[in-house]
């Protein structure tokens, strides 16, 4: 029966991973009982290619990818694969960064559903993925502007779609906040039936 890594035998993976990896290793750390390593974006596809056919560590599924935004770092986007070995019962999490403008490699050519975690990446955060089949939006609609996930994007969109009964068709808006519509100051179910209250009593 396989048990979950302990934190002796996480030590021994990153052992392992560092020795496979080499110069392509930025840092390793464990968060959560995982272990995490950062490593060179342009090695990102042969570092991925290594772990899955490596015969002592065999991480041959990607189970999934995510973006992470940090505004303050001057590469401020991380890419996450998260790998699994079955064989192991290991779960290893691989991290690179990049900016707004320079593609990570694709790995859609060792892990073939890359191309769909890829795409949401691109997606929601605007990361560019280079040498990938087919990037387009895959979550936000056509024509969609900007990139949701990222810290800098408004709360509240850019833009609104609305029925028009004038113009008997869609229409598309920038967003507008009325003031109005922020001041709620209305007697609610539950206020004024307590003596006390300042509502109770007109």
């Amino acid at each position: 029966m396989a048990h979950w890594p302990t934190h002796a035998s996480l030590h021994g993976l990153s052992a392992r991973v560092v020795a496979r990896l080499g110069d392509a290793v930025i840092d390793v750390g464990e968060a959560a009982g995982e272990l995490s390593v950062r490593i060179v974006r342009e090695a990102v596809a042969d570092a991925l290619r290594t772990l899955r056919d490596a015969p002592d560590l065999e991480f041959e599924q990607l189970m999934d990818m995510s973006g992470v935004d940090y505004p303050e770092r001057a590469e401020r986007f991380e890419v996450n694969y998260h790998l699994l070995s079955l064989r192991h019962n290991w779960r290893l999490r691989v991290k690179v960064s990049t900016d707004e403008e320079t593609p990570v490699p694709t790995v859609t050519g060792v892990f073939p559903v890359a191309g769909w975690y890829e795409r949401e990446v691109f997606d929601l955060y605007g990361v560019l993925f280079a040498g990938h089949p087919d990037l387009r939006r895959i979550l936000t609609d056509y024509g969609f502007e900007g990139h949701p996930l990222r810290k800098d994007f408004p709360l509240s969109g850019l833009y609104e779609l609305r029925y028009s009964e004038t113009e008997k068709r869609i229409v598309r808006e920038p967003v507008q906040l009325r003031q109005d519509y922020r001041d709620f100051d209305f007697l609610s179910p539950w206020e004024g039936l307590l003596p006390g209250d300042e509502k109770a009593s007109p």
